[in-house]
């Protein structure tokens, strides 16, 4: 489909009622759904059952010329934009307007002789990390391969090897994508240098990505996994950890999960070298306690979700987050009261140790924040059995003890109620943000792309 079959998709005016979403359906691949059709509810249902959809009109997108179809009629009939691949991390629901998913568009090609790997807009990393994997090549995925690989990396990209290689989003060689005129576009540094540095840090503020070109590294084989310890030791866990973090060289990277249900602290370990390196290097954190568990070996990389293990199924949670300059013994003091299992409010602690890779600036510019943190602290609250009002509070308490230490956010952590925009203009540069909101006027000025953690156009900024 051209640009010419886009302007003129539904005639001068457009399409109107029922009839218009008849024509749209006759001529996409994928279906369009509305409320009350079979196959509604499960379109339009991701891995946050906290934040589910419900569009007015669901646009199950099979590739690049059904987003743009999708797209022009959106924009035609005034409907605001939400795109979903696997719904980790999503925003405050829609409730009403378009929400595009593209979990049909998801092919992977690995071109071995680049170096890089062309994903669609569905992939999920397990995808990339299988596909890659034969000629010794990875992806800078996450902690969970279940993600969608190309949100993940649109909001930055924290990775399980992130000390070592950086933002996933530093990775980015080109991108396709549907911007609010209904154009595909093919970005890089050279044809759009301004858009394509907006794209790598604004998530989905700018159109919707239908595949992108990704760098791959030269890693087949890690030494990872968990060390598991008594509950009862988190003060002296975290603190030997953050001790032994400000020693380690970029090629290790680590994080700590306190999980009240299961009474354990949990260390992940991801480090890119020889194993006899790396079971020297982690030494001291084996010193740290009891050990419940010890499942720290050489693995394939293949392998490398069991160093998470992060839950693959739909979970109802609220999540904040804040990007550390140090991690002293106050926030630490902080933090253990959160996470007594005997708390009010028992909250699930992911501290992410940042740094290396993650504070160099990458070689073509992006719009990612806050590379000089250190740390990464996201507090997560099951919200089975618990009261959002009360879980509000405990959140908003954490972040109150955590802000003398904070310098923002991270885009991908902000959750449902939480991406509220001051939250996310936390979670970049104050000049950075300036510029995505000018750029946001340029590309979409009337702000169609806006069921996503928003950047309004200058204007209205």
């Amino acid at each position: 489909m051209d640009d010419t079959d886009i302007r003129t998709l539904f005639g001068a005016e457009g399409p109107d009622g029922s009839s218009g979403i008849d024509d749209l359906a006759r001529m996409l691949q994928g279906p369009v759904l509305t409320p009350g059709q079979d196959g509604y509810d499960d379109e339009r249902s991701g891995f946050s059952l906290a934040a589910q959809h419900r569009p007015d009109i669901i646009v199950g997108a099979a590739g690049p010329a059904d987003v743009q179809a999708a797209v022009a009629y959106a924009r035609r009939n005034g409907l605001p934009v939400a795109v979903q691949a696997t719904g980790h991390g999503a925003p405050e629901p829609a409730t009403a307007g378009m929400l595009i998913t593209t979990g049909r568009m998801a092919g992977v090609e690995v071109k071995p002789e680049a170096g890089s790997a062309w994903i669609e807009a569905g992939v999920r990393w397990q995808q990339v990390i299988e596909a890659a994997a034969p000629f010794g090549l990875a992806p800078i995925s996450g902690s969970s391969p279940h993600v969608g690989a190309v949100s993940y990396t649109l909001g930055g990209g924290i990775g399980l090897l992130g000390r070592t290689f950086g933002y996933a989003a530093d990775y980015v060689r080109r991108i396709d994508v549907v911007t609010a005129d209904g154009r595909l576009r093919h970005v890089t540094e050279e044809s759009e240098p301004d858009l394509f540095w907006a794209l790598r840090g604004g998530r989905s503020n700018f159109g919707v990505v239908t595949g992108m070109e990704i760098e791959l590294v030269q890693v087949s084989r890690i030494f990872g996994g968990g060390l598991y310890f008594d509950a009862d030791d988190v003060p002296d866990v975290l603190r030997v950890w953050r001790d032994w973090t400000t020693t380690v060289p970029d090629e290790m990277t680590s994080s700590v999960a306190v999980i009240p249900g299961r009474n354990v602290v949990q260390v992940r370990i991801a480090y890119v070298g020889d194993m006899a390196d790396g079971e020297r290097l982690i030494a001291p954190l084996r010193d740290a306690g009891p050990r419940l568990i010890d499942m720290v070996t050489e693995m394939s990389y293949t392998e490398s979700e069991s160093i998470c293990n992060d839950p693959t199924d739909p979970q109802a949670s609220t999540m904040v987050n804040a990007m550390l300059s140090d991690l002293d013994d106050a926030p630490i003091a902080a933090l253990r009261d959160v996470s007594r299992g005997d708390a009010t409010v028992p909250c699930i602690l992911d501290i992410r140790h940042l740094g290396g890779a993650l504070s160099r600036p990458p070689a073509v510019p992006n719009a990612v924040g806050h590379r000089d943190a250190q740390y990464l602290v996201g507090v997560i609250t099951p919200l089975t059995g618990t009261d959002v009002k009360v879980a509000r509070d405990v959140h908003g308490h954490v972040l109150k003890l955590l802000q003398p230490w904070t310098v923002g956010r991270y885009v991908n952590f902000l959750a449902g109620e939480h991406a509220t925009r001051d939250e996310i203009r936390a979670a970049y540069e104050p000049t950075d943000y300036q510029r995505l909101s000018v750029l946001k006027g340029v590309y979409d000025p009337s702000n169609l792309f806006r069921l996503n953690h928003n950047i309004p156009p200058a204007l209205d900024s």
